[in-house]
């Protein structure tokens, strides 16, 4: 066995014994920052620290008493835990990490802590635990606490890391992760149409975290992070002032604890910043002092995001009560100082009266009652309790109770309560506006969103009261009007410049807002136009004026071929007849006829076969025709000079009927010149869609 916990010095207090401990059958555990190291020295060995000496925090100690509250509010149930009592023992939690001999005594077994124990045989200190406050804090205890799967149920640390379970396997929390909370930013942001936001925080695990899921979550939305700065205690809140106004950043996001944001939100003041958008993170959105200091309206608008709040019926008497005691415990002569264990004491606590606890932020009241009626419910079902008993003889251990938390569904003042795979709870959001203008100042809820039944999220703008009465600015640039395309500007994608689109081509803005599409072939549109409209597809029509007269004369000259071609039938053995061509007039006619028919071919919706119809066959006809007049003029020009000059090549043509031979060689060859041009380029219709804006001629 090795010694894990060691007592610091003994002091002597004056408070309560039931104000850090109580005892009972099964004991809780509790850690809560009643006082605050507003700077940490580092330290060269380990060192316990005394969190008396440090700046009390009234929101701390009110945290404790809801704690308390729940814990007495169980034990007087007779349903719930019937003829159990629960008890706890609660440390002060003030800094990060030196308060470490806290937890080792939640999880020793009489001062001992047993190494390599196995869960069967392992018995802590206490069977769970809830705390403490802030994410920084949580993971740096989480570790010892989760590796022996001691139930974790916490209710201020939100950094997503915690929702690592092979990390962090016995974890739960009663408050939203900041997953959820950047999302939720994002949604306000989205819904008033901002792309141009600032984000600000601290240099610690919940400003880290919130800043890396920001960067992730606004990809491909639109929003883009003109600035970000993580302060520590040496930071100059002016410069970054002046930097975020020289950018012209209206939306401020301000993602820390209240120590960092209290000094934003009072530099701005100082600053005379103004008419900004704050979006406050959870942890100060009902901060009580800061909508106190004067000037604070100034600045702009203060969104707060905080979860859905929910009174605790009884809360208010059980303090009253509870100062009632003090009052009279510290009027009694006979009461001696005690003795107490590091960082259970409080000096300052006394002195409170019972509307200073009531009236503090109560941001994190409804989780810290969650938390301790999650781990009730729990232990519930492990002593399979009944109406009025439970089983006696059922050893209660850690790992049985979070076996039991993960299963759990239940209704706690109207929520539902029920923990996904991460450990993490349903999701109520509100969204509060700082009321500055009234004395004192309130907190509106103008918006929520919840994921429970359904998801739904929704802001009423009528009751944000804007500068100027109109939503604030905060985009890089001011949106293109219709028919302008984006045009890069910078390194951010929400800089650019606005270019029109030229003729035949369009913007969608739904899809690449950056690029003017060209129409299709079949479509048109005029400059800066954001959708492309049908072409008039046009051609000449058989029932057109000019259609009918070119047809009509088509017609009449192929009846007055054909009257031709008969009266040379008739008279094909006369003079007139044989020294015109003979047969070869026929010839003639037959192909001016066919070539003539070709011309009806050119009305009515064009086709392919049209297209070869008046192209090919007008062509190869025509062709036929002009080889025979050739090989006519030929004959009345040159041959009767050949006979007399070469009779025996004029013999030849004669005797081999040379013009015939002539006129089929040609027409041969243009026949295979016809076959080729419909193998390699088919005639087809083609489109004109140049000649007229808003017309296809075929």
């Amino acid at each position: 066995m090795t010694w894990a916990f060691i007592n610091c010095l003994f002091f002597n207090v004056f408070c309560l014994e039931s104000d850090f401990s109580l005892k009972g059958d099964y004991l809780l555990g509790g850690l809560f920052a009643l006082h605050e190291v507003q700077h940490a020295t580092p330290l060269s060995s380990p060192e316990a620290i005394q969190c008396l000496r440090y700046t009390f925090s009234k929101s701390g100690y009110q945290m404790l008493q809801v704690m308390r509250f729940a814990i007495e509010e169980i034990n007087n149930s007779t349903t719930l835990l019937p003829n159990v009592s629960l008890g706890y023992e609660i440390f002060d939690h003030c800094t990060d990490s030196k308060n470490f001999h806290s937890v080792f005594s939640f999880i020793s077994n009489n001062g001992l802590i047993k190494s390599k124990e196995k869960l069967n045989n392992y018995q802590p200190k206490v069977i769970a635990l809830t705390g403490p406050y802030g994410s920084t804090s949580t993971i740096a205890i989480a570790p010892l606490i989760t590796m022996d799967l001691i139930p974790l149920v916490n209710y201020g640390a939100s950094s997503y890391a915690l929702s690592n379970k092979r990390m962090y396997p016995s974890f739960i929390r009663t408050i939203p992760s900041n997953k959820d909370l950047i999302e939720m930013i994002i949604h306000i942001i989205r819904w008033f149409g901002w792309n141009w936001v600032a984000f600000l925080g601290s240099q610690d695990d919940y400003s880290s975290d919130g800043l890396n899921l920001f960067k992730k979550y606004i990809r491909n939305t639109g929003i883009c992070l003109a600035y970000q700065e993580a302060f520590n205690q040496r930071a100059n809140y002016s410069l970054t002032l002046k930097k975020m106004d020289m950018l012209n950043i209206n939306v401020i996001v301000v993602f820390a604890v209240p120590r960092y944001a209290s000094n934003i939100i009072k530099a701005a003041i100082a600053n005379n910043i103004r008419d900004k958008v704050w979006i406050a993170s959870e942890t100060w959105a009902m901060n009580q002092q800061l909508p106190r200091e004067p000037g604070i309206g100034k600045i702009g608008t203060v969104i707060g995001i905080t979860e859905r709040l929910l009174t605790l019926p009884g809360f208010d008497e059980f303090i009253y009560k509870h100062r009632r005691t003090i009052k009279a415990y510290s009027t009694d002569s006979d009461i001696q100082s005690e003795s107490k264990t590091c960082n259970q004491d409080c000096d300052y606590c006394t002195s409170l009266n019972a509307e200073e606890i009531i009236n503090e932020n109560p941001t994190f009241s409804f989780a810290i009652y969650a938390a301790i009626y999650t781990i009730a419910h729990a232990l519930h079902n492990v002593l399979q309790c009944d109406m009025n008993e439970y089983h006696k003889n059922i050893t209660v251990k850690p790992y049985m109770l979070l076996e039991q938390i993960k299963k759990l569904e239940f209704q706690l003042n109207g929520r539902r309560m029920k923990y996904d795979d991460n450990g993490d709870p349903n999701i109520s959001f509100a969204v509060t506006l700082w009321n500055t203008e009234t004395n004192p100042p309130r907190f509106e809820m103008v918006g929520k969103y919840d994921t429970y039944p359904e998801i739904t999220f929704t802001i009423n703008n009528s009751r944000l009261p804007w500068h100027n009465k109109k939503v604030p600015f905060s985009n890089c640039s001011v949106e293109c009007k219709e028919g302008f395309s984006r045009e890069p500007n910078g390194y951010h994608s929400c800089c650019f410049l606005c270019k029109k689109c030229p003729r035949n081509s369009y913007v969608n803005y739904s899809w690449d807002p950056y690029t003017c599409s060209p129409c299709a072939e079949s479509e048109w549109s005029d400059e800066g136009s954001t959708t492309c409209k049908n072409r008039s597809v046009v051609y000449l029509e058989v029932t057109e004026i000019l259609s009918i007269i070119v047809m009509a004369s088509a017609t009449c000259l192929i009846l007055l071929l054909i009257a031709i071609f008969c009266l040379f039938a008739h008279n094909y053995n006369t003079p007139v007849v044989k020294s015109a061509g003979g047969s070869m007039c026929f010839l003639m006619l037959a192909c001016l006829i066919m070539s003539t028919i070709s011309v009806f071919f050119f009305f009515g919706k064009p086709s392919s076969v049209f297209c070869i119809l008046r192209n090919v066959a007008f062509a190869f006809f025509f062709t036929i025709f002009l080889s025979c007049m050739a090989v006519r003029s030929f004959q009345i020009v040159c041959v009767f000079k050949i006979a007399a000059k070469f009779p025996n090549i004029h013999s030849i043509w004669v005797k081999h009927n040379g013009q015939w031979l002539f006129v089929g060689f040609f027409s041969v060859i243009h026949l295979i010149s016809c076959i080729l041009w419909m193998t390699v380029s088919t005639p087809k219709p083609s489109r004109d869609s140049s000649t007229f804006k808003d017309l296809t001629q075929l």
